[in-house]
């Protein structure tokens, strides 16, 4: 390892960066130094900017893109010391696309294709508590609070601890499950019991329920925690508590699943049509 790279990867940890986060911002400051065959140290605005062109001309993700800007500010910025070479590196536009989300009856349908067992539990609690795919998946034994009816999130966005409501119903069957399988620390362990599932085997599965379920959606874990959020806001919840209930840092990022409520979309004709309320024509006729 660099000697640039060791004191990125100390100012990242510092900053209490994710591993993931630094495995994907290290690899993306590889990626800019290899295109240029040099150290970072030696390359200035003028080479972000053509870096920055030959991703567009790649066509990459604005995903990947805003990941590399992210990456590049930070090393510049903190490890550098460098805050004019970012002065002028934008970040891409994010595409707004419409979250896919499942009525309760195809959510109904789903689960009930999932395989018994681990599987149709991981779903269940995925959708029961609006989860992130690797909050799901850092779950363990110890985090279910039966006492408080409630979920322990250890593992949220940003390292965020959050809990989560749990109904009657989902405690039971966790319960029931702990009973059949005796998970002993993580509460979905993979192959071995000393590592949980994986990201890939959980869109697997996905994908096989989807199928045997007749669902022709493509259908994945977020678009369980999709699901969940608008099936609140269809049943009356305040969009705070929506807010709260996923470990949103903004509301904005909450005020998306408004969009995809079809409850509120069906009421808007009647809401429409009270806010103005018109005179009869024969009383208006009266006063001329």
């Amino acid at each position: 390892m660099t000697p640039l790279r060791q004191r990125y990867v100390q100012d990242l940890r510092l900053r209490n960066k994710s591993p993931r986060t630094i495995e994907t911002y290290v690899l993306r400051v590889a990626l800019f130094a290899r295109h240029f065959g040099c150290s970072p140290e030696r390359l200035g605005p003028e080479h972000l900017r053509s870096y920055q062109e030959r991703l567009i001309a790649r066509n990459v993700s604005w995903s990947t893109f805003n990941q590399a800007v992210c990456a590049l500010r930070f090393l510049y910025q903190v490890t550098l010391g460098r805050s004019e070479a970012i002065r002028h590196l934008p970040f891409a536009k994010r595409p707004r696309i419409v979250p896919t989300a499942l009525s309760p009856e195809e959510v109904v349908r789903f689960l009930d294709a999932a395989l018994p067992g681990r599987d149709r539990m991981l779903l269940d609690v995925i959708y029961s508590c609006g989860l992130r795919l690797k909050e799901a998946l850092g779950l363990q034994v110890g985090d279910i609070d039966s006492a408080r009816m409630a979920l322990r999130i250890r593992h949220g966005k940003g390292q965020k601890e959050r809990l989560v409501p749990l109904s009657p119903r989902l405690l039971a069957a966790l319960r029931i499950y702990w009973r059949e399988h005796r998970p002993a620390t993580w509460l979905f362990p993979g192959i071995k019991a000393t590592v949980p599932l994986t990201d890939g085997t959980v869109q697997r599965i996905c994908k096989r329920t989807a199928q045997r379920a007749g669902l022709s959606k493509q259908i994945s874990p977020h678009t369980l925690r999709h699901s969940f959020a608008t099936h609140l806001l269809e049943a009356g919840v305040d969009l705070l508590s929506v807010q709260a209930l996923l470990g949103h840092s903004h509301f904005n990022t909450t005020a998306k699943y408004l969009h995809i409520s079809m409850r509120r979309l069906r009421a808007l004709p009647q809401l429409l049509e009270g806010l103005v309320q018109t005179r009869p024509l024969h009383a208006a006729e009266g006063r001329a």
